[in-house]
């Protein structure tokens, strides 16, 4: 893929108490037609020092703080929605610990957020054919009801103008809409799903997940809100009641638009297709701010000794949404990298580049603090060695997705290797999205997302139940340890690691 600076060589490990170089052991369980498996590797020298790796897996896995602290930011800061009053307080209190914990140029970098949105009280209830009240929150960024509106539901499934204009044109003013089908949900409950169920199942989703985009749906809000209808009715994607939340100020919706359990979704459906009159009456309060605001990322470093002006950037995004307390995504993740900060300058190493930890805010609305970082850092991204981070949930690292850079296979398998008693750790090629890792890529930046165990985090990713009682307390201790072994190691490298090529910046 990037032969042209992949050399045919393994990365070697010298560490100081084994003077004979060693290659690598092969990574357990490569998927079969892995691509890294084959790719000519990059030759980099991972100099091992078992001292400084043993103080640290010392200090991270038996003095952690990181359960006390996950308890404080989720149970007392809780959920952190961007420019809120709790983000606001997130920054300040990780700005504050960073300094307790000994890191060096702690601030607070400023930038400028799209409109502030506030939830307010919501209530739902079903009206026809039955009354019952129904689980519901209201998608972020779009307006309230001003009071209790009632009106039918219409399930418009058109997929193009001609067919909407035929069906449904003058016809929903007044009409809670629904526009996509309920996610196929298994019951878990049921009986034990065959090889041919779960093909089955997975085919739908995917078939669900990948609808492809027409102008006359990506023209729908438009369309929508010149009939005059009383509001999106939408999925919350989830079984058990549960809801799934998103919502940026890029899309500020012209009407109401609240989410209600997959359950009562996919009943919704299931009355309409019957001919049946089903009718909703909602009543919603939220705020919507008239201009942007200024939000924050809290910013803290180690400054090299050798190489100050280059970085190894360690980061997670310390906002959240708001209907749970933002724990698992990504208090977790953000307490791992202030961790692996109190690691590192408490065990006392001394990495040759600086390393940054950056909690980002803006992520759950689009990789904005991130996005701005890498912006206004611009002129010192040539120096960074890596972007590393932590975004999938509660659990471990398992390893690390290669994100188009397969010829760092090797080295990212030496890296793993003095840890290893906290693995076993996969090195694979695959590419990760939506994390803040991709920020930095079309900077040439080497930008990687660690790979972890799952840990329920489809559950509580977005969701209600995304509080402390879900996070794995030991499992954040390893990771806070993993991260700080690596990057420790990657500050020493004795070589900048080769910058992104092009293809890889598209990611």
């Amino acid at each position: 893929m990037r032969r042209s600076l992949a050399a045919a060589l393994l990365v070697t490990v010298a560490c100081a108490t084994r003077p004979a170089p060693v290659a690598p052991a092969a990574t357990p369980g490569a998927a079969r037609g892995d691509t890294a498996v084959t790719v000519p590797q990059r030759a980099v020298r991972v100099a091992g020092d078992r001292a400084a790796i043993d103080a640290i897996v010392a200090e991270g896995m038996q003095r952690s703080h990181a359960g006390a602290d996950l308890e404080y930011l989720t149970d007392i800061i809780g959920p952190r929605l961007t420019a809120s009053a709790a983000m606001k307080r997130a920054n300040d209190w990780t700005a504050e610990k960073f300094r307790e914990y000994g890191m060096e140029n702690v601030r607070l970098e400023p930038w400028k957020f799209g409109q502030s949105w506030t939830r307010g009280p919501i209530t739902v209830r079903m009206t026809a054919p039955h009354e019952r009240w129904l689980v519901a929150a209201s998608w972020a960024w779009a307006p309230g009801t001003r009071g209790p509106v009632a009106g039918d539901v219409v399930y418009m499934d058109a997929t193009t103008r001609q067919d909407f204009d035929a069906r449904f044109a003058g016809r929903l003013r007044g009409k809670w809409v629904l526009t996509s089908a309920a996610l196929p949900i298994r019951n878990p409950d049921g009986p034990p799903m065959t090889h041919d169920d779960s093909v089955r199942a997975d085919s739908v989703r995917r078939a669900f997940f990948r609808r492809p985009a027409s102008p006359f749906r990506d023209s729908l809000l438009t369309v929508l809100s010149a009939e005059g209808i009383a509001g999106y009715v939408g999925s919350g994607s989830k079984e058990y009641g549960l809801l799934n939340m998103s919502g940026s100020p890029a899309r500020i919706y012209p009407f109401p638009f609240f989410v209600v359990d997959n359950e009562s979704y996919a009943q919704i459906q299931r009355l309409l297709a019957r001919g049946e009159r089903v009718a909703l009456e909602a009543n919603i309060a939220n705020t919507l701010g008239s201009d942007s605001v200024t939000v924050y990322n809290t910013i803290a470093e180690i400054r090299g000794s050798e190489h100050p002006d280059e970085v190894v950037l360690l980061g997670a995004h310390l906002d959240s949404w708001d209907l749970g307390t933002g724990t698992t995504d990504n208090g977790t993740g953000s307490i791992a990298v202030l961790e692996a900060a109190r690691i590192l300058r408490a065990s006392g190493v001394k990495p040759k580049r600086t390393i940054r930890f950056a909690l980002f805010s803006g992520e759950e609305e689009g990789l904005y603090g991130s996005r701005m970082y890498a912006r206004d850092h611009a002129s010192e991204l040539a120096g960074y060695q890596a972007v590393l981070v932590l975004d999938n949930g509660t659990g471990r690292i398992t390893g690390m997705a290669l994100q188009g850079r397969n010829e760092l296979r090797d080295m990212w398998q030496s890296l793993f290797a003095p840890v290893g008693a906290l693995g076993p750790f996969h090195v694979r090629a695959g590419n990760k999205g939506g994390t803040d890792h991709l920020s930095f890529l079309q900077y040439g930046v080497p930008g990687f997302n660690y790979d972890q165990e799952s840990r329920g985090y489809d559950h509580t990713h977005h969701s209600q139940v995304d509080t402390y009682d879900h996070a794995v307390i030991p499992d954040v201790v390893q990771a806070a340890t993993v991260m700080a072994a690596t990057a420790y190691q990657l500050a020493n490298l004795d070589e900048l690691l080769p910058r992104n090529t092009p293809s890889t910046a598209t990611r």
